[in-house]
């Protein structure tokens, strides 16, 4: 058709779906429950499509969409909220009030920590390149914060060295982590929770679940492991690997190139888009400095909490993506198989770091969900 040139930035498949479903007079938030994305993602892929199409509104991407025959034959169906076939988890999703406090540590150190949301309270350990002051509007945090909301008051911090917590700590390890988890529990002072988990936070968590049993009435571990790199059977190969890496960190993570920083963030997000590896990217930068990266990638690979999971008592559920990239699969599934009844699920996906796009996603929402008797 004259007058509409074809796209110089194809629409992504998510895209696609999302434009289809404005075009079928669904709101934003409606958009957001049927497909397990949060109301900031939803808005963040508006934004995106307006811009591939050139227009401004929602009005004029649609009869644009309509002129490039954007549209199939099943794009303009009913939103499947309404077909009587479709039963969506129920989602209420509201505003979230984010309070940010700090407390001290034993050793001087002053941790950031957030509380945001209502009902039972949850605890996340802190992982890295986290920072309370900013996860909240990240592409890459925002939809896992909102939904470890839907149903509990969720709590959660910066690790030492990192976001808004003291990025000047003497002390940077595993030990200290747990400390201060310790820490953040009894100073807002909760009796029993559950406590979820990822990545390197999967080994502090289940440390702390063998150490307070009495304290755990649930745990969940996403993308975790029993033992870091340094501990596992490696070939020479992969051990000169990882060394580069680290010496790739300490000289290029800080950097205004981001050249580094998108190569470790693929090994996080193979299967994201380029808009979220730059999103990443940027939470890499804000996040931590260069110095306590490096720091906090060596005490990882020093981690064995092997003997500790085995005397885990509280029910657990341990999930891992099983292309994972940064945490290999069989990490995962030792980790399961050495705490005792854990139930074990693995994600369809390459992702360390789960998107809401993904089919996983909705799986991970599921059953943790039904894990936590809120589904």
């Amino acid at each position: 058709m004259e007058g509409n040139a074809p796209l110089l930035s194809p629409l992504s498949q998510r895209e696609r779906e999302i434009l289809a479903r404005l075009a079928t007079g669904l709101s934003d938030q409606q958009i957001a429950d049927e497909l397990f994305l949060s109301l900031h993602t939803v808005k963040w892929y508006n934004r995106q499509i307006y811009n591939k199409l050139e227009v401004s509104s929602r009005t004029q991407a649609i009869t644009k969409a309509k002129a490039l025959g954007l549209f199939g034959a099943n794009d303009l169906i009913a939103p499947t909220s309404l077909q009587s076939s479709y039963q969506p988890l129920p989602i209420e999703r509201q505003k979230v009030e984010h309070r940010i406090s700090f407390i001290t540590c034993s050793d001087g150190t002053r941790l950031a920590y957030a509380i945001a949301g209502n009902g039972p309270p949850l605890v996340k350990v802190a992982n890295y390149m986290s920072h309370v002051g900013y996860d909240w509007d990240s592409p890459v945090w925002a939809h896992w914060l909102e939904e470890l909301t839907h149903s509990h008051t969720l709590i959660h911090y910066d690790e030492r060295g990192s976001g808004l917590s003291d990025w000047n700590a003497e002390e940077q390890s595993f030990e200290a982590w747990v400390r201060d988890l310790e820490t953040v529990v009894d100073t807002i002072g909760l009796p029993r929770f559950p406590l979820f988990a990822m990545s390197q936070a999967g080994a502090v968590a289940v440390a702390y679940a063998a150490r307070h049993a009495d304290r755990i009435s649930g745990l969940i571990l996403h993308g975790a492991y029993a033992r870091g790199w340094l501990k596992r059977d490696l070939t020479e190969e992969q051990v000169e690997e990882e060394q580069l890496m680290i010496s790739l960190m300490r000289v290029g993570w800080g950097r205004e190139n981001p050249a580094f920083r998108q190569v470790f963030a693929m090994q996080l997000f193979p299967d994201a888009t380029s808009e979220r590896i730059r999103a990443l990217e940027e939470q890499m930068r804000i996040s931590v400095s260069p110095k306590n990266a490096v720091r906090m990638e060596s005490e990882m690979h020093r981690i064995d909490v092997r003997d500790l999971a085995a005397q885990i008592t509280v029910p657990t559920l341990v999930l891992h993506s099983r292309e994972d990239e940064a945490v290999p699969f069989e990490e995962g599934r030792l980790l399961a198989s050495l705490i005792p009844r854990a139930q074990f699920v693995a994600l369809e996906s390459k992702n360390h770091i789960l998107t809401e796009e993904e089919p996983a996603w909705q799986k991970f929402v599921a059953t943790v969900r039904g894990f936590l008797g809120n589904g």
